[in-house]
């Protein structure tokens, strides 16, 4: 996954836990957290692949 794409999962997420803390939807507000871990993981893995194939791993 692309570094903008991981970025725009985690935006996403924000929006989603933002929109449901205002409307006191527990359920949309844990999907957004859950989308913005799962799009910070993607970024975390591309950036160590990324320091693997630098070193020549």
């Amino acid at each position: 996954m692309s570094k903008a794409k991981s970025k725009a999962k985690q935006m996403k997420g924000k929006m989603k836990e933002a929109t449901g803390k205002a409307m006191d939807d527990k359920s949309m507000e844990g999907e957004g957290r859950g989308e913005q871990m799962a799009g910070k993981a993607e970024e975390l893995k591309d950036r160590a692949a990324g320091h693997m194939k630098q070193s020549g791993r």
